[in-house]
């Protein structure tokens, strides 16, 4: 049976990133390979990473953020921008 966790995108950070009201306390039980895929509108995103992800710049990645929850990084750019996403976008982890 699939797992999934469903959340909202509820503020944007400085640089860009999505941040959602998944908390990091909800993902501890989620495998972090590439057999998790991250939603959010029609963008998709395999894997959970941490801040040391080490991904190359403009790849579309999930990461458990410094707000304590996830967030949806385009490396080395907006993920707001060149997603086109904005508060209250619907996300969801499944795997």
């Amino acid at each position: 049976m699939a797992m999934r966790i469903e959340g909202t995108v509820v503020s944007i950070t400085e640089s860009g990133n999505l941040v959602t009201d998944i908390a990091a306390a909800q993902l501890e039980n989620v495998p972090r390979g590439d057999v998790v895929t991250v939603r959010c509108d029609e963008h998709e995103t395999l894997g959970i990473f941490d801040g040391e992800h080490g991904q190359p710049p403009f790849t579309l990645i999930a990461i458990v953020g410094s707000s304590g929850c996830l967030e949806l990084e385009i490396v080395e750019d907006s993920a707001k921008i060149m997603l086109g996403v904005s508060i209250g976008q619907k996300v969801e982890v499944s795997w």
